[in-house]
């Protein structure tokens, strides 16, 4: 082959337009969603709350918040939800005091303070479950949801409400069962979906193995909020949450680690940016025990924007009208969903987040 021959093909190759970038998939944690606190929560009785006040101006405030139904939150945009369960697995344990039947059924009973703050919009874990299921149903395109679980172990009765039982794995086998008699398989992403092949967790995270959000659409994860002592409970010898329904907050250096709860996004913000920039999923919050809304401070609600958290929670996707100044929370320009702002992937928009049903 003479030399001509030989560069012609260089000399085309050189000069031709440079290929498209292949685009890099949005992935479940490449977004940013708002939430709620005690998304089951009601308005505590008038009269109960007279006395509380009476007793502890504090508590008092911080208590009084109600959330509307959760059906009502999902249409308006929440995509992570929480909820706390109390362990009755033979029915009847937190019925003192009350003339709710559904108390007297065995199973998990959503309950903030067990005689105290009794007031649930959905009293018994399965009904909250079916309740989002059948949402979930209806909006197929929706980004994938949090639940936050909170397992109560208080003792309340020197309070005057009801000690909750023990968290033992028992308990925990027992809750992990519940989800799943009302979530089928391909209705959630647990950590053996995150993890695969890789020897822990963590490895798979800071490999960036979450789903995609195409594969995570319609899907539900869960999140277990509790110190390291419960989550070793939960954890038992597990290497890291083989076969188990929930991601636990644990730190970052854990074989479990994936999820942190990180609340305080002004003390904590440098920690979430590089948790999110890492691959980890991070919960905050954008106010807490009504002080915010009281006084329409708006800082940790901006430092949560901002520092890239994957859920941002709060006590008013509405505002309370008894506060001046509208307190709220929401997405800018009122999305659902917004491209993270930590962790964007080239080609991501807000408008192709969320699909509507």
């Amino acid at each position: 082959m003479d030399p001509i021959s030989m560069i012609l093909p260089l000399l085309a190759a050189l000069l031709a337009p440079p290929l498209p970038p292949v685009p890099v998939p949005v992935r479940s944690n490449d977004i940013s969603v708002v939430g709620t606190h005690n998304s089951y929560k009601l308005a505590m009785p008038a009269a109960t709350m007279v006395k509380l006040r009476a007793f502890d101006p504090k508590i008092a405030d911080a208590l009084d918040y109600a959330h509307r139904p959760l059906v009502e939150q999902l249409d308006a945009g929440a995509r992570q939800l929480e909820i706390d369960v109390n362990y009755d697995p033979d029915g009847g344990h937190y019925a003192k005091g009350s003339s709710d039947p559904k108390l007297l059924r065995p199973g998990f009973k959503v309950l903030h303070i067990p005689g105290i703050d009794n007031s649930s919009s959905c009293m018994l874990l399965t009904e909250c479950l079916q309740q989002i299921r059948s949402w979930s149903a209806q909006h197929p395109g929706h980004v994938p949801i949090m639940l936050m679980f909170n397992a109560k172990d208080e003792k309340n009765a020197a309070r005057g409400g009801i000690d909750a039982l023990p968290f033992t794995e028992a308990a925990y086998d027992a809750l992990d069962a519940e989800i799943r008699s009302v979530m089928t398989p391909a209705m959630l992403i647990v950590p053996d979906d995150v993890q695969g092949r890789y020897p822990t967790l963590r490895d798979a995270v800071l490999a960036n193995q979450w789903p995609t959000l195409d594969k995570a659409r319609g899907r539900f994860l869960f999140a277990l909020d509790e110190p390291p002592a419960k989550v070793a409970v939960y954890r038992g010898k597990r290497a890291s949450l083989e076969g188990r329904v929930f991601f636990v907050n644990t730190d970052e250096q854990s074989p479990a680690a994936a999820y942190l709860t990180l609340n305080d996004p002004i003390a904590d913000g440098a920690r979430i940016k590089r948790d999110v920039a890492a691959g980890y999923l991070v919960r905050t919050r954008a106010d807490a025990n009504t002080k915010e809304a009281r006084s329409n401070d708006t800082r940790p609600h901006d430092a949560a924007l901002a520092s890239g958290a994957q859920y941002i929670s709060t006590d008013y996707l509405w505002p309370d009208p008894r506060f001046a100044g509208g307190y709220q929370v929401h997405l800018p320009g009122g999305a659902v969903a917004r491209c993270n702002p930590v962790r964007r992937p080239a080609g991501c928009s807000d408008a192709m987040l969320e699909r509507k049903p």
